[in-house]
């Protein structure tokens, strides 16, 4: 399968692009992106692209491919909810409503999180809810992926410091979180390996929590 890859650069998304680069039912990845990934590999390819508001110039290059994996997003602390939306909600509906367009009934996957709600009180999970039934109402095969606490793997890190330091912190804890928490507990290497196997042959349900995700 072919895939397009959003926020590779990122702690999921770098979790993400590893698998697709490890597992041979991907034989493609387009990672688009402001930045490079740094990683050197046969099957990637990068696209360099800064405004995904407006993907006009780079729609030539999307088309085609049997899955996005959208792992871009940013942590809502100390964010306006107007620069949060733009972010969460425009970015994200920008690149769903294109794909539709482009291939309808492609596989999109979208990493939202844990209490995401459209009619939550916090901020982010209403904005989150708002994105997910908006990329749900398309015509395309949307999941969504909403993972609680995820231990990165194999050397990857989260850019934000904050979860940096509780990764840190958390680290030798997490088989013990693993026991306590149980379905709440997820991984990057899980996450890309779910994602791989809901674009190859779908899922049960469109919302799936940490143990739905390890579950596949």
């Amino acid at each position: 399968m072919r895939v397009l890859l959003f926020g590779a650069t990122g702690m999921v998304g770098r979790g993400v692009l590893r698998e697709c680069l490890l597992d041979d039912r991907v034989t493609e990845v387009l990672a688009v992106g402001r930045s490079s990934t740094g990683v050197s590999h046969a099957k990637l390819r990068e696209l360099p692209h800064g405004d995904l508001l407006d993907l006009a110039s780079v729609e030539g290059e999307l088309g085609g491919y049997d899955a996005c994996f959208f792992c871009l997003g940013v942590s809502a602390v100390g964010m306006a909810e107007k620069d949060y939306r733009r972010i969460t909600y425009d970015f994200t509906l920008s690149v769903g409503e294109t794909l539709a367009r482009l291939s309808p009934r492609s596989t999109f996957v979208y990493v939202s999180g844990a209490g995401t709600n459209a009619r939550g009180r916090a901020m982010w999970a209403r904005v989150k809810g708002e994105t997910e039934n908006a990329l749900l109402a398309l015509p395309l095969e949307a999941y969504m992926f909403r993972p609680g606490f995820i231990q990165p793997m194999h050397g990857v890190r989260s850019r934000t410091r904050l979860y940096q330091a509780a990764y840190v912190v958390t680290r030798p804890l997490f088989p013990v979180l693993r026991r306590l928490v149980g379905g709440g507990v997820t991984t990057t290497e899980q996450i890309g390996r779910a994602m791989i196997v809901v674009a190859e042959r779908g899922a049960g349900k469109r919302v799936l929590g940490s143990a739905d995700i390890n579950a596949l």
